[in-house]
């Protein structure tokens, strides 16, 4: 008895499904449109359904092509990372990397990285959505994420890649028009350039050996991007504390200056999470090893001890 292929036509379905043209769809995959046309015709006949409404101006999916597609899943992206899981037995590391990381890590250091790290891997491709907003890994189908803080889920692996000391800096303009601040109460009466997304609010917590100042802010800017207020500090705004990924350079030129250098006001880690995945694992695992080397180069990271997981 003739065995019927289960995956036969799946392929021109999933691409027709996401293109709504036979012809695209023919394209995207490599195949003739009639040899398009006719797979699907023949997944139809065999499950007995119209799985396309067809005219000749557009192609929709019917409700049961629809569930059909959602039951799909990720097949096809499960086959692509599966051959490229098998390439790299002998090959360099190819195919797509989705990650997502803070902008003003981005702006500072990774899209740099990226660029180099493109350079050495030609066969690998990078989407990179800059936020810093927690994502689900899973639902939204990425490889990476990089996170500051951790509140991971037991699927994830983590690897920390350094941490950045937290700098209190203002503008050399800002403290001759104000004056500068010689203890931590003393910010009450400044100009406060706030990172809207701290976990503990508008709280600026300070040590200096047993001692902890805790000082509540009210902020004159707020904003939930680091990059933006290193430029509201340049601009003379107000005193910001931020990490020193986002303000060591310009701490060192002198067009920030540090204040109240004796606190210490704690640090910033830098994880890299990625899904416990066999099939992504070495292509996540080389970009990941690449950017925690880099990260030992910086001088406004203190790299991470953890090898990575095997």
């Amino acid at each position: 008895m003739k065995t019927v292929d289960p995956l036969h036509g799946v392929a021109a379905f999933l691409a027709v499904a996401e293109h709504e043209s036979f012809t695209m769809a023919a394209d995207a995959i490599g195949l003739t449109r009639s040899t398009v046309s006719a797979q699907v015709c023949e997944l139809e006949h065999r499950l007995g359904l119209r799985l396309f409404h067809r005219s000749t101006r557009l192609v929709r999916l019917t409700a049961a092509g629809q569930a059909y597609r959602d039951r799909l899943g990720d097949i096809a992206e499960r086959v692509n990372l599966a051959e490229c899981a098998a390439r790299a037995e002998h090959h360099a590391p190819e195919g797509r990397l989705r990650l997502t990381a803070p902008p003003d890590l981005c702006h500072r250091f990774l899209v740099r990285w990226i660029a180099e790290f493109l350079l050495k891997h030609p066969g690998m491709r990078v989407e990179l959505d800059l936020s810093n907003a927690r994502e689900n890994l899973i639902e939204r189908r990425l490889d990476l994420a990089i996170r500051g803080t951790l509140d991971v889920e037991p699927n994830l692996i983590t690897r920390k890649l350094g941490a950045s000391p937290l700098r209190i800096c203002a503008s050399p303009d800002y403290l001759a028009r104000r004056g500068t601040p010689a203890a931590p109460t003393d910010l009450a009466a400044h100009d406060i350039l706030h990172f809207a997304s701290l976990r503990r609010g508008r709280v600026w917590i300070l040590r200096r050996g047993a001692e902890r100042a805790e000082m509540p802010v009210v902020p004159r800017l707020e904003l939930n991007d680091g990059w933006a207020l290193r430029v509201a500090a340049l601009s003379g705004a107000g005193i910001c504390q931020l990490p020193a990924f986002i303000v060591g350079d310009v701490l060192r030129t002198g067009a920030l200056v540090p204040i109240l250098t004796e606190w210490d006001s704690g640090d910033v880690p830098l994880h890299a999470v990625y899904p416990d995945n066999r099939l992504i694992a070495e292509r996540v695992r080389t970009f990941v090893g690449f950017i925690a080397r880099k990260s030992k180069g910086e001088p406004d990271l203190v790299a991470g001890p953890q090898p990575v997981p095997s």
